[in-house]
């Protein structure tokens, strides 16, 4: 019965999509994010939903009429520079076969990330993206916090099979980063009841995200609440919740939890930190060799250990988004990244700047504000974790691209009325 649901809602759009194609990428989000085909046990578990909904947004957009246009500023150019070195490292990847499955996944979020800024218009439909990323990632917030209640925290909190969030560490990393965009829709509503409602999604949240078991999470909080303090016009009405959740989880974590924690300060007797640091040394050392181009995606393989790391035999993944780029993609790669990184959070202080004192743009201001403190955990918790491609990261930059674009079009529409009524006052006075 599930599979039939999941089936009928998701192949039930596809007319909506081929006719307005934002629709497409709202389903891309849900079906690519929350995975909702993966909650089912039967013949929806492995149908490829979101190649069915990419096609047909893609189609819809071709048949739009109005062309496709991408707002290009320097986010945009800087991706689509990262996207095509990724695609010239690959040409050179020292895992061949296992970096072509790496790369077509990756191909697909960026395509859809273009496809993204093409499709979404107008200010509603950037509201309702962020619902979307929202309710999709913030569905395994309140279902994980609530068996981590239920459960004293004794078990670990895991995404849903299959997906990019199965991982412990990465469901911990997209629940932090959902938190910010929940307090920001909770400001739009002004019933008490409603609002509560937010601020206990915001809770369970975050008790999910300390049941994962995460350290790297755990650090990356601690650096986005202190943004959060510095930002926050009610301090002490953001604090006093802060407080009381810290209370909670003191007392309902087990004492392994806490074991686990403890294992940041002395990472050097940690078997899995060690491993970290072994992988790091193992990409700089192939970026060393190969400065330009990287060893491609996928280079975690015993053969390179060999060649490069200190210790072949513990052979892991980067848990690093910046030796991540660096060793898949060169020197090249990791500024690449990081420049687009340092222009995305450039263009989130531009529409605070722009939108502050502005009653109709407030929103604007307030979103952009959320999404710097989601790419605070995305920059700091990314250091620990290997999601140099995590969709979220991408997609909220997105939007902050489509806000600026939406800023613009307004002040130029503005300008050009002012202009407009100028000119029809000199007219009346001749």
């Amino acid at each position: 019965m599930r599979d039939l649901i999941v089936t009928l809602a998701i192949l039930g759009a596809v007319p909506f999509v081929l006719v307005r194609p934002h629709v497409g990428v709202l389903m891309w989000i849900w079906v690519s994010i929350m995975n909702p085909h993966r909650l089912t046990w039967g013949f929806a578990y492995d149908f490829p939903f979101a190649q069915v909904i990419a096609v047909a947004t893609l189609i819809g957009l071709l048949l739009r009429g109005r062309g496709v246009r991408i707002p290009w500023s320097a986010p945009t150019v800087l991706l689509l520079l990262f996207v095509a070195w990724m695609n010239v490292s690959t040409l050179y990847a020292l895992a061949p076969q296992e970096a072509h499955a790496q790369w077509l996944k990756v191909m697909k979020t960026m395509l859809m990330t273009f496809v993204m800024l093409a499709a979404i218009e107008e200010e509603r439909q950037i509201k309702w993206l962020v619902w979307v990323l929202v309710l999709s990632l913030g569905f395994y917030g309140v279902k994980g916090g609530i068996f981590t209640l239920l459960g004293g925290g004794v078990h670990r909190v895991f995404g849903p099979p299959g997906s990019d969030i199965e991982d412990n560490n990465d469901l911990a990393l997209g629940l932090l980063m959902t938190i910010p965009l929940l307090w920001y829709l909770r400001r739009g509503f002004t019933k008490r009841w409603v609002r509560l409602g937010f601020v206990g999604a915001i809770a369970l949240c975050a008790l999910a995200a300390l049941g994962t078991y995460s350290r790297g999470a755990l650090i990356a909080a601690t650096v986005m609440i202190a943004f959060a303090l510095l930002k926050s016009r009610g301090r002490i009405a953001f604090v006093l919740p802060l407080l009381a959740l810290a209370v909670l989880a003191l007392t309902l974590m087990p004492e392994h939890w806490f074991e686990r924690m403890g294992t940041i300060a002395t990472y050097g007797d940690d078997k899995s930190s060690l491993g970290r640091l072994n992988a790091w040394q193992m990409t700089f050392n192939l970026a060393l060799d190969r400065p330009f181009v990287g060893g491609g995606f996928q280079l975690y393989q015993p053969h390179i250990y060999e060649l490069y790391a200190p210790n072949p035999t513990m052979v892991l993944a980067a848990h690093s988004i910046y030796f991540s780029a660096l060793g898949e993609h060169g020197f090249i790669g990791l500024a690449l990244f990081a420049s687009f990184m340092f222009a995305s959070w450039k263009t989130a202080t531009w529409i605070v700047r722009r939108s502050a004192g502005r009653a109709e743009q407030r929103w604007a201001g307030e979103l952009a504000t959320a999404i710097q403190a989601s790419l605070i955990g995305y920059i700091v918790g990314g250091a620990f974790l290997s999601m140099l491609y995590f969709d979220v990261a991408y997609y909220l930059i997105a939007v902050l691209i489509l806000v600026r674009q939406h800023i613009e079009k307004v002040g130029s529409t503005s300008q050009q009325a002012q202009a407009d009524a100028k000119r029809a006052g000199a007219r009346l006075t001749q």
